[in-house]
């Protein structure tokens, strides 16, 4: 048994159609009546990139991927999560590595930013760029720009010497398609070279 409740399913649809009509037509000064949203007002920074002294205005919750990416045009840090789960935008600001999906831009005033593209000098590739194409330590390529500016750091800091060492220090690199060993041995052997 159903219940009645005075109006039928045709007359819902017309009156609901009333509505929607009387509603399109209120004037949009009525909008200006509700509370302001916040503005925030953009933030001038200046950071070094790749060895170039770089003055920037930004927004303060622009990320250092996006600044990288949409304004400076370096590509070669790639978004991959967005959540500084993945290691793909890894990058080195003050010889540090950072997820620079994290790292809002309006910090770094006064830093040294280095991506994938400053890592090596000139045209001759970086000991790890050259070793990672000598151990196929990439199959997509998607991460490998975060997994050689990891690697560069964790060599820096020289504490992974064993290959367990090399993969907890590299555990926030995350590789999707699996090359995890040749990412290792092109560790291990531009960590030989440097010797």
């Amino acid at each position: 048994m159903t219940e009645s409740y005075g109006i039928s399913r045709r007359e819902l649809l017309g009156r609901s159609g009333t509505v929607a009509a009387v509603a399109a037509t209120v004037p949009l000064a009525v909008a200006d009546t509700a509370p302001a949203r916040a503005t925030t007002g953009e933030v001038g920074v200046r950071m070094t990139v790749n060895g170039s002294v770089t003055p920037l205005t930004v927004d303060p919750r622009e990320t250092l991927l996006d600044v990288l990416r949409e304004r400076l045009h370096l590509t070669g840090t790639k978004k991959g999560c967005d959540r500084g789960q993945c290691g793909a935008c890894t990058v080195h600001v003050d010889g540090e590595r950072v997820v620079s999906c994290l790292t809002l831009a309006a910090t770094l005033g006064g830093s040294r930013v280095t991506t994938i593209e400053g890592l090596a000098r000139g045209d001759r590739l970086h000991p790890l760029q050259q070793a990672f194409i000598d151990h196929d330590g990439f199959q997509c390529g998607f991460c490998t720009s975060g997994q050689i500016m990891s690697a560069a750091a964790v060599l820096a800091d020289g504490r992974a010497r064993t290959d367990d060492e090399v993969r907890e220090q590299m555990s926030g690199n995350l590789c999707r398609c699996g090359a995890y060993p040749g990412i290792v041995a092109a560790i291990q052997q531009a960590r030989k070279e440097a010797s």
